[in-house]
């Protein structure tokens, strides 16, 4: 018997009943690969790799590459797994020493990296294609082995593991040319490759790999094939064909033509502004693919004309989708709704393929409409996957529903495979936070399919100086892999400091150009923008970098607004919400006076705490006139409020409640950014300037807006700090914790320097902002002096520390960014199977924060936050679902260890497809709680309050 109808892939376990040869699984992963390529991969990835395999050949070397990769199955280390088929194998005549294969474990994935690379060797394949192809081989099931982890076993027990046997090798040879010509090459030595693809290439075609084994493996549609006599690359291929339908896949634009001249207005319903016209037409003048920066304020237009501009970045450079990527999970729903309206502008066949990828989806009632039309709880399949060692469990087949693809019913929402774990990014169109780039960005497990999601997109990443030193590790490091893999990104921001424009700009770059011109990389000679809104795009253009900087005038006239300083005196920190404090004894006297006639303020809080404790002060006085915002509410506290908010103070309606005689928002950060109110007065904390002056933008937002004499011109009231009298002003503990004092004291200086003055908005914003960013220009007292100078050196000092804490996690380390293969990328990697809020953590530097869903309990069982009865065990039906997660909250930080120790799901929660794995808060009667030692406690109009801790 021939060893071709012996050698298994998948036991019967795992094949539907029927053992599924070796050979079958590597063409039908072939297969697969081909309808990826055929109606999945955007054309810019399709010519790369023509490219890469020369003379028109890309698909076929691409269907091979990804077939391959189980290639290490056919040794003795794998085939003794399954008793059935090792029979078989051994009648067949290829043995093995029992006791060897038992003791020494050895996966296929690495066993297949040292396999592949023997066999091209002998197919007389250059050092240089083996040196980057057995890697892919090796690395797919997710992790990157050094060339020693894949030779680990000693040399004498490696041979018997392998199969170094003329018998098992004669098996092998013959295994890879079957495999080999059966996809049209003449034998193994015709499909090498003619040039070496770059790193960042390899890493999204090793993505494709495990997409292609992942759809291969799901038994439901590939059932094993036992009979040599019935493998063949046609079955393969009808197969694939029939899976490919039922599960609905498909990739996005295809081939975009350019947009028209109208197609601004036909997308969004306007002419485009100066400043957005400006951005399309710098898009359009690129000679490569590359990064555009674009600096405008807040208000002017930028996610249109970014739109816009992937459009035509998308058209000129054969990208099939987009990933758009956004500074906060609440800033992700509006956007994801926005660029449905715009895909389905372009073609209306698209806009379910739009995908919303955060880790609060579900809370989207837009997202789980789409969703219900298809199927009840998607996401629950994928959730808590684990895989096997040694990949006898493929977990990652999805229920097909109908086995007729005729019948096969239209999706509102991306296909569920998509849906799954990993995979999100693979989806046409995304909307997720910025983090799920990041994520692409860290070394774990499976990184290459969210590199292989971003293959052949344009990539558009709003509020990008949001991103902290921390967080900037992993952006940079994002943008070095894209810059090298041909995606065109853009970023959006209102407030960038010039510092770190450069070092994005190099970041990219550093990737574009080719490895030996690397070093002659002068981001330098790319000149600043010299007006505000600004563009700023780069580019390499083969052998020095292309640019195009261009300003030009904002759509509306600059506003002066008025800088006020109303000094907090120590004792005002506290985080204690009942503590009383002379600080908003201030803000409440000065907001009596300014809206005596009427009014709408908004006030800023730098903490939550301070925020319910300014609300409380004012809510005395104003009644029901104040309201408050922040993060510690739960999620149908926060979406009604801030709904209410817009509704009264964001742009005028003729639909709408109208504007309010006087009302007061207190908020915290979550205003400071997508958030369009629009307050006749801004009392704000003080923060780092760039933060200020988004905060500005949320004061004198709208035109036509009729407002009290008293706060008719804009005006900006500055507290927590207090001037010294020629020292250094005092500040909160709490803001030198979250900013550091050297940029408040730089902020402080400058607000001191303009109080009784103004600042022209946006024109002065990208001075302002350079002002304290740039620590060569001097803005600070003289008697202030020494003071800057130790909170700079503690300030760089702690930069520095957290940019090399970034290091461990970064996809790269130091010095390896030209390499020019994958060996060995996931060395030393700890990072594996972290939930989303861990990821969040690791890309944010912070503690993973965890929420909660918040139920009562009295005498007769639980009830949800709005009192409806979910029974003595918790039991939520489908129409009591929204209620239930309504009451989802996010707990600080500091409570993360006791909650993930302390709290469970509910006893009827643990069969439910999304509530089986969330912690429910137990409140009592009065809305107290307990996590471990702390005490908390549900107030429906302070939110989530830290009480105490008990003794």
């Amino acid at each position: 018997m021939t060893p071709l109808g012996v050698l298994w892939g998948k036991s019967a376990g795992k094949a539907g009943g029927h053992t599924n040869l070796l050979l079958q699984h590597l063409l039908d992963t072939a297969a697969v690969a081909e309808l990826i390529w055929d109606h999945y991969l955007a054309t810019w990835v399709r010519q790369v790799l023509d490219d890469v395999a020369g003379d028109g050949v890309g698909r076929r070397f691409f269907a091979w590459i990804c077939g391959v990769h189980d290639f290490g199955k056919a040794c003795p280390a794998f085939q003794h797994l399954d008793a059935a088929g090792a029979a078989l194998v051994r009648r067949a005549g290829l043995v093995w020493d029992e006791r060897v294969v038992a003791r020494h474990r050895w996966r296929h994935d690495r066993a297949g990296g040292l396999l592949i690379r023997e066999h091209l060797a002998a197919a007389r394949w250059s050092d240089l294609n083996i040196d980057w192809v057995w890697p892919l081989v090796a690395g797919h099931h997710g992790l990157f082995p050094t060339l020693g982890e894949v030779t680990k076993p000693d040399r004498r027990a490696r041979g018997r593991l392998s199969g170094r046997t003329p018998g098992w090798r004669k098996a092998q040879s013959e295994l890879l040319s079957a495999f080999t010509t059966a996809l049209g090459y003449d034998d193994v030595a015709a499909a090498e490759p003619k040039l070496v693809p770059n790193r960042a290439v390899q890493l999204q075609l090793s993505g494709f790999v495990v997409m292609s084994d992942w759809i291969a493996s799901d038994q439901a549609h590939f059932v094993g094939v036992d009979s040599l006599a019935r493998v063949s690359m046609d079955g393969a291929r009808e197969r694939a064909g029939l899976a490919w339908k039922r599960l609905g896949l498909r990739g996005g634009w295809g081939e975009l033509p350019p947009p028209g001249r109208d197609a601004f207005r036909q997308r969004f319903g306007d002419d485009p502004r100066q400043a957005q016209a400006m951005v399309v037409d710098i898009a359009a003048r690129m000679d490569a693919p590359g990064l555009v920066v674009v600096e405008a304020p807040m208000g002017e237009g930028k996610t249109k004309a970014a739109l816009l501009a992937a459009e035509v970045l998308a058209a000129r450079w054969g990208m099939d989708g987009v990933f758009v990527g956004m500074p906060t999970q609440a800033t992700c729903d509006p956007m994801f709704t926005a660029v449905r309206s715009w895909v389905e502008a372009i073609d209306p066949s698209l806009a379910s393929q739009v995908a919303l990828l955060h880790g609060k989806r579900m809370f989207n009632r837009h997202w789980r409409d789409l969703l219900e039309d298809d199927d009840p709880c998607p996401d629950d399949r994928f959730t808590g996957v684990e895989e096997d060692e040694y990949g006898l469990e493929d977990p990652y087949g999805v229920a097909s529903g109908s086995t007729d693809p005729q019948t096969v019913p239209e999706r509102r929402a991306p296909a569920e495979w998509f849906l799954g774990a990993k995979r999100g990014l693979l989806s046409p169109f995304v909307v997720g936070t910025i983090d799920q780039l990041l994520f692409a960005a860290t070394r774990t497990k499976h990184v290459m399919l969210r590199m292989a999601g971003l293959a052949g997109k344009v990539v558009l990443l709003d509020e990008v100086h949001a991103a902290d030193v921390y967080m900037s590790q992993f952006l940079a490091e994002g943008l070095r892999w894209l810059g090298q893999a041909g995606v065109p990104v853009v970023l959006l921001s209102a407030t960038l400091p010039p510092a770190q424009r450069r070092e994005l700009l190099a970041a990219y770059l550093s990737g574009a150009a080719s490895y030996e011109d690397v070093d002659a990389l002068d981001v330098g000679m790319v000149p600043e923008p010299d007006g505000y809104p600004s563009v700023t795009a780069v580019w390499w253009a083969g052998s020095a970098v292309g640019h195009a900087v261009q300003s030009s005038r904002s759509w509306r006239p600059d506003l002066q607004v008025a800088v006020e300083v109303l000094p907090e005196r120590p004792g005002g920190s506290t985080d204690d919400p009942d503590a009383p404090s002379p600080g908003d004894e201030q803000v409440v006297a000065l907001l009596r006076e300014r809206l005596a006639d009427g009014g709408c303020a908004l006030v800023i809080r730098n903490t939550v705490a301070r925020a319910q404790r300014t609300f409380g002060a004012l809510r005395t006085v104003f009644g029901d006139e104040v309201r408050l915002l922040h993060g510690r509410l739960c999620a149908t506290d926060r979406a009604d409020r801030t709904e209410e908010c817009l509704s009264l103070l964001g742009p005028p309606t003729s639909e709408g409640p109208g504007r309010p005689h006087r009302l007061i928002l207190v908020a915290t950060q979550i205003a400071e950014q997508s958030f369009d109110v629009d307050a006749d007065l801004l009392i704000t904390d003080l923060a780092p300037m760039d933060l200020m002056l988004q905060r500005i933008g949320r004061t004198h937002r709208h035109a036509g807006v009729r407002r009290p004499e008293r706060v008719s011109e804009p005006r900006v009231v500055v507290t927590g700090f207090a001037p010294g009298d020629g020292a250094p002003p005092w500040f909160p503990q709490a803001a030198t914790r979250i900013y550091g004092r050297y940029l408040l004291l730089r902020t402080a200086a400058l607000v001191c320097a303009y109080a009784g003055g103004s600042w022209s908005v946006p024109g002065q914003v990208p001075r302002l902002v350079a002002d304290v960013y740039e620590g060569d220009r001097q803005v600070v007292p003289a008697s202030w002096a020494e003071a800057e100078r130790e909170a700079q050196a503690d300030w760089v000092a702690r930069q520095r520390a957290r940019a090399e804490s970034a290091e461990p996690f970064l996809l790269s380390r130091r010095g390896e960014h030209t390499r020019p293969t994958l060996e060995g990328l996931h060395r030393g990697s700890t990072r594996d199977g972290l939930s989303e809020e861990h990821h969040r953590a690791m890309v944010r530097d912070g503690e993973p924060g965890i929420e909660v869903v918040m139920v009562r309990r009295d005498d007769h069982g639980y009830r949800t936050l709005s009192g409806r009865w979910l029974g003595v065990h918790g039991d939520a039906s489908r129409d009591v679902l929204d209620d239930v997660l309504g009451g989802t909250v996010r707990l600080p930080t500091a409570l993360t260890e006791e909650a993930e120790r302390t709290l469970a799901p509910l006893e009827g929660w643990r069969d439910h497809p999304w509530l089986r794995y969330s912690r429910a808060l137990v409140l009592d009667a009065s809305g107290v709680a307990r996590i471990g030692d702390h005490v908390v406690r549900y107030d429906r109009l302070l939110g989530l309050v830290e009480e105490s801790r008990r003794r």
